[in-house]
């Protein structure tokens, strides 16, 4: 199921073994699967999608970093 929401807040996800890497606030498109979540934006002209475990995905939906529509 794909939906659409807003980054208001501080919300990272972190790229392989890598550092913990922001998400731009901004619209983003939510495809939610039982495990996780993946979020895709756009960055000026390049496109951007992290994978978030889901429960990390319902904590920042409910401390307000992420606002879903609808």
């Amino acid at each position: 199921m794909t939906q659409t929401a807003h980054i208001v807040g501080k919300v990272e996800f972190r790229s392989g073994d890598g550092p913990m890497m922001p998400i731009p606030e901004g619209p983003v498109d939510i495809e939610l699967n039982p495990t996780e979540a993946t979020l895709s934006w756009m960055d000026g002209e390049a496109t951007g999608a992290a994978t978030l475990p889901i429960a990390e995905f319902k904590r920042y939906v409910s401390e307000g970093a992420i606002r879903l529509n609808g």
